[in-house]
């Protein structure tokens, strides 16, 4: 469950017009789009702060997944995994 806060926030006038026109145009709301928006600045600054995890590029060579995990839940994959273990 999300939970919400009501604010105001002041934007400059040929902002406002613009994103208006844009928000008729894709018929949504300005909310949406100032969601959207916000939602991209922070995802874009998280990213760029220091010390922020990154998770480094590993890849093993072979040939992919296994035919017969295709289609599997995770849990039937670990459920595999734990049986060739003894488990």
């Amino acid at each position: 469950m999300a939970s919400h806060m009501k604010t105001t926030i002041h934007i400059a006038d040929g902002l406002f017009e613009e994103a208006r026109k844009v928000a008729r145009q894709e018929k949504t709301t300005l909310k949406a789009l100032v969601d959207e928006g916000l939602r991209k600045v922070v995802a874009e600054r998280r990213d760029r702060m220091p010390g922020a995890f990154k998770l480094r590029r590993a890849s093993f060579k072979g040939g992919g997944l296994q035919p017969r995990l295709a289609g599997a839940t995770w849990d039937q994959i670990l459920a595999i995994g734990y049986e060739e273990r003894g488990g």
